[in-house]
């Protein structure tokens, strides 16, 4: 294990960002405990993490006895006390302030005083999470990027009250397990979602304006060098999550103009069309 200081890290939610965090975990040796309100959203994540990592070892990066220790590892939990031992704390529900800053209340009565709370929220306010707590101190964004497993990028936020000596532990166990954390400061957006927005909305603006087909310009910024266009690349993200990340930096830049989300990226969803998760996005998935 990378970090001596945490034994039994902890994730809350079994999203896609959710699971995905708990493997990167489980997959660096620690147990991790997993828990989710919805048994039906831990059931489906549980089936697609043994899924994955059967392609896994059928492409020969792993065995199989390293894809069951694997699947060992992570224990969900079923009442949510069970949290109280763990020394990190990983939110990743749904992308909602009132939310999440409910749920850090909570753990901040649940945990031990020197536990770490983290949100992996791609855009909204640490600070404001913090807030929720009497530890400020020992709250941060670790920002990991879809799918968790492959994608080494990990923002590490600071609040306004963040220790900075936990910041350069928590990139320093971040690195031991193969990442690349980044120190941010907390802002809308902070690094990589304040940049996107640009590539995402724009690119829905020029589509909507005639100006060019979603195919043409995932296939020109896919030429140009990018690994994937912003439509093919907002159905793998989510349409949902990618709209909550542009709003948030909307309104936490108090409504600056080159940030406004489009109305379609709401229109798509109101009618459930969230990409890859639902079937349907910008294009339509089998399977």
């Amino acid at each position: 294990m990378s970090g001596e200081w945490v034994t039994r890290p902890a994730v809350i939610g079994a999203g896609t960002m959710g699971m995905g965090i708990a493997e990167v975990l489980a997959t660096a040796g620690y147990p991790v405990s997993v828990w989710e309100k919805s048994p039906p959203v831990l059931e489906r994540a549980r089936a697609q993490l043994e899924k994955r990592l059967v392609a896994r070892v059928a492409k020969g990066r792993l065995s199989n006895e390293e894809a069951r220790a694997i699947t060992k590892r992570i224990q969900p939990v079923q009442r949510f006390e069970e949290l109280a031992e763990c020394e990190l704390v990983i939110e990743a529900i749904v992308e909602q302030l009132e939310a999440k800053q409910s749920l850090f209340a909570q753990l901040d009565e649940l945990v031990a005083p020197t536990a770490i709370l983290a949100s992996n929220t791609s855009s909204l306010s640490i600070t404001s999470l913090a807030g929720s707590t009497k530890r400020p101190e020992r709250v941060l964004g670790i920002h990991f990027f879809n799918p968790a497993p492959l994608m080494p990028l990990v923002e590490v936020v600071r609040g306004a009250e963040t220790a900075q000596p936990l910041v350069e532990r928590v990139c320093a166990w971040l690195a031991g397990m193969g990442k690349e954390p980044v120190q941010v400061a907390d802002g809308p957006g902070f690094l990589v979602n304040r940049v996107a927005r640009s590539f995402h909305t724009e690119a829905v603006r020029m589509v909507a304006h005639k100006l060019a087909r979603k195919e043409q310009v995932d296939r020109i910024l896919e030429g140009a060098g990018f690994k994937m266009g912003p439509f093919a690349l907002q159905d793998l993200i989510g349409i949902d999550v990618n709209f909550a990340a542009s709003v948030s930096v909307y309104e936490g830049t108090f409504h600056e103009a080159r940030f406004r989300p489009h109305y379609q990226q709401r229109q798509m969803v109101e009618r459930k069309a969230l990409g890859r998760k639902t079937g349907k996005g910008h294009y339509r998935y089998e399977g």
